[in-house]
């Protein structure tokens, strides 16, 4: 467990496990679940329910490392939804993901694809 004055970071595996299934759910073969770390906050004074962090091309050089991706979920927000609202937050991390994995990140309106209510919806219903 990470301490930073108010905010506390711990590794999250039920996180972990749920997304493992959402990949495999719904085919995002792109991802490498192993390389998807995830970790569950609290304290954090952010509006976010959960947030996903990069893993910069320069970093990956700097420190011979290949790409990774953090889904953090915000202990106070994300706890509290039910089970479908929960997996429509991961699912909508998860499209952050780009299709080659190099550790940036895709915004919520780019020329590829946009990540907003409609499209988490039809990602959630091919799921269940």
């Amino acid at each position: 467990m990470i301490n930073m004055s108010n905010l506390t970071v711990e590794p999250a595996a039920d996180i972990g496990k749920e997304l493992k299934l959402i990949i495999k759910k719904l085919e995002f073969n792109h991802i490498e679940s192993r390389r998807v770390i995830c970790f569950r906050s609290k304290g954090s004074s952010s509006r976010a329910t959960a947030r996903i962090w990069s893993f910069p091309k320069i970093w990956q050089r700097a420190l011979n490392l290949p790409a990774y991706y953090i889904i953090e979920v915000i202990s106070e927000k994300y706890d509290r939804l039910d089970l479908k609202e929960q997996r429509k937050v991961l699912i909508h991390e998860l499209l952050h993901i780009p299709k080659n994995f190099s550790g940036s990140l895709l915004p919520h309106k780019s020329r590829f694809a946009r990540i907003d209510r409609k499209r988490i919806e039809a990602y959630y219903k091919k799921l269940v």
